[in-house]
């Protein structure tokens, strides 16, 4: 039994390897007979495997056999390798064994050409990693190029540019050299030609003085001449002037003669013939009685004439006159108030449209109530036959004083005329006739009128300084004197109100006068929204003038004769076309822009809104349009601020 357990019989030769392939034999064993088989030939197996080690060394080395060892081990080993030899299904154990074997060298040669593979995939992707760094180096090297020629660029830019800087300082220089030398030979040139003028000037006044001597020179000696050939012939001139004399005596004696002895006769035939006497004085003194009641009859009824049909020179526009011929606007106050009833309430619900007491005049909210106040309060004193007061009205130009007093009038149902102060200083002397004329016309109107004064500082300045000081303008002191004394009482017939910039110039006699001051300041922003919308309205959605409704005008003035026929706005004119995008927060929004307007640069501002569109291709209103001409009138308002750039 030992000796079929020896390697050549089952296995080969080599010793190291006797374990394995019994333990392979073992497991196929195991699977082919079962568990009672692998159990015993399992621990055959462990046995041969202790034993064989211990045959070597016992032969080998005795000196290594341990004292341990399990002969029993053994036996089963060997017992185990006998069924496994008796057993049919030795040979298929071994069978299996070498396709076991070949299975492994298969599965070798799979594993040695997979890592073949993978050494491949190795060698590729190390190439291609290989070819990735050099793309990369060659990128690094392109972009390092890149940089080195954008930085040569840049020195190369710098180098131009301060080439240039360099050209143009020296073309600098040399312009200013090339000034400095024209000024210089300008210089010198208008001082040689000054030195020539001078020159010049000095030889013609010597040639002048010594003209001057030379006739001094000739004059005299011809005096003395004449003086001496005087001398020499006194006699024959003293002759010769008495005969001239008695000639001329006598024949005016003969004219004189002849005239009295004619005025003689005819008197003599007067005397003689009383009828033809008494006929001859009655036609003399009908002659003079007739040119002389001509004269002055004339003269009464041209007064009378001018007085109740015509209106004072000083007068630029009025309502008034004789026909009760009004204007539209006057007429429809006066109306509703008629029919509202006398007094306050009528004054509250005269509002031709929707304009109300002011109309389209836009004040700031509290002005505004106090304007209002004002015309219901003038109303009541002439529904109650009451002293008027007067008022004066100052602020900035153009935010609507004037505007203000025509309301003002039209409201109350008054009369009213304008005048401007700038009307009454070229009128000299005669100033004060126009002025006391102005005041009878002013009296004769049975509704009562509202006298206006624009620009009142013209000519109701302070006497102790300005122009009513002036000594070039007495006819304006004077004028200033005869209003003080039409106004020094309550009047019933006239409202004086006056208008002006700088109230501080007004004298303090024109101040005591004045019963009611208001100033009328620059528009805050809600009231600047309103005439924003108010113009705009006017001069582009209707196309009508930014003047007031109907003008005030007389009869005469209506038919264009005269004064006043001309002013006022309520004209129509072409639509403009607005797009979509201005709405109302455009208008607001130049309306926030706009501050420190008057309500005239709001108006004219429209005005120009109205200009650049007809002056446009397409004539529509766009949003652009309006703000540029909204910045250019804004610019304008400022550079007007600061005196053009005035320092």
């Amino acid at each position: 039994g030992l000796q079929r357990l020896q390697p050549p019989r089952f296995f080969p030769s080599t010793r190291a390897s006797f374990p394995d392939r019994s333990r392979i034999m073992l497991r196929a064993a195991v699977e082919r007979f079962g568990a009672h088989v692998a159990v015993g030939a399992g621990a055959a197996g462990a046995a041969a495997a202790a034993a064989v080690p211990t045959a070597r060394c016992a032969k080998d080395e005795a000196k290594t056999v341990t004292p341990s060892f399990d002969p029993e081990a053994l036996e089963r080993g060997a017992k185990a390798l006998r069924e496994i030899n008796s057993s049919p299904h030795a040979k298929n154990v071994i069978a299996l064994s070498n396709e076991q074997e070949r299975t492994k060298a298969a599965e070798a040669q799979a594993k040695q050409a997979e890592m073949q593979a993978l050494a491949a995939q190795h060698a590729t992707n190390t190439e291609r990693v290989r070819w990735e760094e050099q793309r990369k180096t060659d990128e690094a090297r392109a972009q390092q190029q890149a940089q080195i020629k954008e930085y040569e660029d840049q020195l190369a830019r710098k180098r131009y540019n301060s080439e240039h800087e360099a050209t143009r300082q020296r073309n600098a220089e040399m312009v200013k050299m090339q000034e400095d030398a024209s000024q210089r030979q300008e210089s010198l040139r208008r001082q040689t030609e000054e030195q020539i003028q001078q020159s010049r000037r000095e030889t013609d006044r010597q040639k002048a003085e010594h003209e001057r001597e030379l006739i001094r020179a000739k004059s005299i000696a011809e005096a003395e001449g004449r003086i001496a050939e005087n001398r020499a012939n006194e006699d024959v001139i003293r002759r010769q002037m008495l005969a001239r004399i008695e000639a001329e005596t006598s024949k005016a004696m003969q004219l004189l003669q002849e005239t009295l002895s004619t005025v003689g006769k005819g008197f003599s035939g007067l005397l003689e013939d009383k009828q033809r006497g008494a006929a001859f004085v009655g036609g003399i003194t009908a002659l003079a009685v007739g040119v002389y009641g001509a004269r002055e009859g004339s003269r009464m009824g041209f007064r009378m004439l001018e007085r109740y049909l015509g209106q004072p020179s000083l007068v630029r526009e009025t309502s008034r006159n004789i026909w009760g011929f009004r204007p539209q606007a006057a007429q429809a106050a006066t109306a509703t108030a008629a029919q509202a009833g006398e007094g306050a309430s009528a004054v509250a619900k005269a509002s031709p449209g929707a304009g109300g007491i002011l109309g389209d005049v836009v004040l700031r909210r509290n002005l505004e109530s106090r304007v209002k106040h004002l015309a219901v309060a003038t109303a009541n004193t002439r529904k109650n036959s009451a002293p008027f007061r007067n008022v004066m009205l100052y602020g900035p130009p153009g935010t609507g004083k004037t505007m203000a007093a025509k309301r003002l009038a039209r409201y109350s149902g008054l009369d009213y005329a304008l005048m401007t102060g700038g009307d009454v200083a070229p009128l000299g002397a005669d100033a004060v006739t126009r002025i006391h004329e102005l005041f009878d016309w002013a009296s004769t109107s049975r509704r009562g009128l509202l006298l206006f004064i624009d620009e009142a500082d013209a000519f109701l300045a302070k006497r102790s300084g300005g122009v009513a000081a002036s000594e070039t303008a007495p006819g304006v002191r004077a004028a200033l004197n005869a209003l003080l004394y039409r106004t020094g009482e309550l009047s019933r017939d006239v409202v004086l109100v006056v208008a002006t910039n700088r109230p501080e110039d007004l004298d303090a006699a024109v101040l005591d006068r004045m019963d009611e001051s208001l100033e009328f300041g620059l528009p805050d922003v809600e009231a600047r929204q309103r005439m924003v919308r108010l113009y705009f309205d006017k001069l582009i959605a209707r196309g009508e003038d930014a003047g007031d409704d109907a003008p005030a005008q007389g009869l005469l003035g209506a038919m264009g004769i005269g004064k006043g026929g001309k002013r006022g706005g309520g004209k129509k004119g072409t639509p403009i076309a607005v797009s979509a995008d201005v709405d109302d927060a455009a208008l607001k929004a130049v309306a926030e822009q706009t501050e420190g307007f008057s309500g005239r640069e709001i108006a004219k501002m429209m005005a120009s809104v109205q200009g650049e569109v007809y002056g446009s291709n397409a004539p529509e209103l766009t949003l652009d349009i309006l703000r540029g001409v909204v910045s250019h009138k804004v610019a304008e308002h400022a550079a007007r601020g600061a005196g053009f750039g005035k320092k």
